[in-house]
């Protein structure tokens, strides 16, 4: 064997005998409708040591799925309101944003209150949400959407630009948003170079591939923590999705949970869920 082949073999056999003595935990969520199970990130310890503990107490358990909308995400494990603490005693944890884990479909992340009375993205202590989200073009990716419409709304108002001022304002009447939306996407370079400005953002060729093939909910990334992923059974969480709501986005017929943790080697969550930890691919 060559000293470049058997240098390879090597490494790869260490690589092996790692991960084959290493264990992380898996959580595994039983519904009504099927079981979920994910793995959480270890670059994220405060939310993976806070899940783990709640979930080992029992306290995530007869919790709900307590908001769905289909194609966006599904939330649920309030624990506190299960357990009648006063709001104002709500525990928050520190956020753990992070570049590297961002919202695909699939990622578990953290519920929070909002910016205004939140300046710091603390989660809450408890409820959780998993990503669905939509499949999305590259051009919309890339393209820095509130920018974009008010660039727009600015470029109609230009005298040479009355034929597409007055196409902008039949699509709105007709309801048409879906094309209205194209059109703008489809002027964006025009915009840029007329008004002198740059509407495009930067994203990572991880997140490119993501969100053009399985999809996600790109606008929330930088806002969330994302601490964890769906390994198997993502497939429950939108049958989940799809179950008629109420008000606030509340299911109808409730839909308890009970969370479990398991021990289990790398390699066999490897092996069993097709999961690859960061440092081994």
């Amino acid at each position: 064997m060559k000293i470049g082949n058997l240098v390879s073999a090597m490494l790869g056999m260490l690589l092996l005998v790692s991960c084959a003595g290493q264990k992380d935990q898996i959580v595994r969520i039983d519904t009504s409708y099927g079981e979920i199970v994910a793995i959480l990130f270890d670059d994220t310890p405060a939310h993976k040591s806070n899940f783990i503990e709640l979930a080992e107490e029992g306290r995530f358990d007869s919790t709900e799925f307590h908001r769905v909308i289909r194609d966006f995400m599904v939330q649920g494990g309030d624990v506190f309101t299960k357990e009648a603490m006063p709001a104002e005693e709500w525990p928050t944890l520190p956020a753990e944003i992070l570049p590297n884990h961002f919202h695909k479909k699939g990622a578990i992340a953290a519920a929070r209150q909002g910016n205004g009375i939140n300046p710091e993205k603390r989660s809450s202590g408890s409820q959780f949400y998993i990503v669905l989200g939509e499949v999305y073009t590259e051009e919309m990716l890339v393209t820095e959407m509130e920018r974009l419409q008010e660039a727009f709304m600015q470029y109609v108002q230009l005298k040479s630009q009355e034929a597409l001022k007055n196409e902008y304002i039949r699509l709105y009447n007709a309801g048409e948003y879906d094309s209205l939306t194209s059109l703008m996407y489809s002027k964006r370079v025009e915009i840029e170079d007329a008004l002198k400005t740059n509407l495009t953002k930067e994203i990572s060729d991880e997140e490119k591939e993501a969100y053009t093939t399985i999809g996600g909910t790109p606008h929330l990334d930088g806002e969330y923590t994302v601490f964890g992923e769906v390994i198997s059974g993502l497939d429950v969480a939108e049958k989940i999705s799809e179950v008629q709501t109420g008000p606030r986005d509340k299911p109808v017929q409730p839909i308890y949970m009970t969370v479990t943790v398991e021990k289990m080697a790398k390699n066999k969550i490897e092996k069993e869920f097709g999961y690859k930890y960061p440092n081994e691919k």
